[in-house]
């Protein structure tokens, strides 16, 4: 077990890492659970499924009593992020999940009650405030998903970004922060090519991002991109030239 780190602490602001069970990378692709906290409130970002809700749990305590994260911040709707919701409002009782309005009717599906507990992130995206400071929720739309969205916390600067920055790893090189980027673009290459929409969704983005000091950027797969790195990161996602839509016409063509 790897324990959690802080990856920037600011004014009474933390923003942590939630650990990691070298057991999971075994059972499927490798998620990253975060947690900021403003003094003694909380937020948690995609916090996963049953498969890793004990090691996430357990960690989260280190930090926070589970009675106060008063939000459940959801970058979109896969499975390795909103499949254990149940769980998680059983032991949080006083979280509202964050979720955007194109998803929330999918919650029952995960043994959740949309008449309770939801808060509907409107396509612009909003602001938040968690114990007097105010969060961005950033619009990510088809980076991957319909309805995505990021979460940025101008005190710390950390811009939590969902599946955006995310690596694949081949078995027994996984780490958690990026130290050599030009290294680490192979591992981000492939899963933005295949699962970001295209090349307009990536402009977007970019347009929203805009004037943000953005220090860290934390990914809910793969490694954290800090300082320098964060500026390599965006000249990177900007070079791509054909992803998603744009690349699946010329493989059809290709394997036809």
């Amino acid at each position: 077990m790897i324990e959690p780190i802080v990856l920037a602490e600011e004014k009474g602001n933390k923003f942590v890492w939630l650990s990691i069970d070298e057991a999971e990378m075994d059972k499927g692709i490798i998620t990253n659970q975060y947690l900021l906290t403003v003094k003694d409130k909380g937020v948690l970002m995609d916090p996963g499924g049953p498969l890793v809700f004990e090691r996430v749990y357990n960690a989260m305590q280190k930090f926070i009593k589970p009675e106060d994260v008063e939000y459940i911040f959801l970058s979109h709707e896969d499975p390795d992020i909103v499949s254990g919701l149940s769980l998680w409002l059983s032991y949080c009782p006083n979280a509202k999940i964050l979720i955007s309005d194109l998803w929330d009717r999918f919650l029952p599906h995960v043994g959740v009650d949309i008449k309770m507990n939801v808060i509907r992130i409107p396509i612009q995206g909003m602001q938040i405030n968690l114990n007097g400071d105010d969060l961005r929720i950033i619009p990510a739309h088809f980076l991957h998903s319909v309805g995505n969205f990021h979460l940025y916390d101008p005190i710390t600067k950390v811009y939590f970004s969902g599946d955006l920055g995310a690596a694949v790893f081949p078995k027994g090189s996984w780490y958690i922060i990026v130290d050599n980027f030009d290294e680490h673009k192979k591992y981000m290459e492939d899963f933005h090519k295949k699962y970001m929409a295209n090349k307009k969704a990536i402009e977007l983005w970019l347009k929203h991002i805009q004037g943000l000091d953005i220090r860290i950027i934390a990914p809910q797969h793969g490694a954290v991109i800090e300082g320098d790195n964060v500026r390599k990161f965006i000249d990177w996602i900007k070079s791509l030239d054909k992803i998603g839509i744009d690349l699946l016409e010329e493989e059809l063509n290709t394997n036809t």
